[in-house]
């Protein structure tokens, strides 16, 4: 399901380990329509993969959940947002040690995005986290 604006984008992805991989897949190609490009489409997929992962990993959700993307522009900031069926739970960068494979999706989502947190979702149950970064001045010509 996709339901779009000119400023806003929402998908729904079925959870699993495939769903990063397609939650980026839809971001490059929101990002080349709004023809936002470089560093700044670089980042909004890094952060989004993270949400995604996290939203799989650690949602807690019923099978047969879905987990929706937002993509959305204003004032020269892009916004990703990915809600689950999760509890809403205080979030806070992890403390993964030297080798250990996990544990640091929230201290890049922190260490890269202009702003970060949490809310309720905005259609059915949990919560919906999101990360914002500018990039660049609002109505850039394709």
């Amino acid at each position: 399901m996709t339901v779009s604006s000119a400023d806003e984008t929402y998908w729904l992805v079925p959870p699993g380990p495939r769903a990063p991989g397609r939650a980026r897949a839809l971001l490059r190609g929101q990002c080349a329509a709004w023809c936002v490009g470089g560093e700044p489409a670089d980042t909004a997929e890094l952060l989004l993969s993270e949400l995604v992962t996290n939203a799989v990993r650690h949602s807690g959700a019923p099978p047969g959940r879905e987990i929706g993307v937002r993509v959305a522009r204003y004032a020269g900031v892009l916004r990703v947002e990915v809600a689950d069926a999760g509890d809403l739970v205080e979030l806070a960068p992890g403390d993964a040690g030297e080798w250990d494979e996990r544990g640091r999706g929230l201290r890049i989502v922190a260490a890269l995005a202009d702003r970060w947190g949490q809310c309720p979702r905005r259609h059915g149950i949990g919560k919906a986290v999101w990360a914002e970064i500018g990039w660049g001045p609002e109505g850039v010509p394709c």
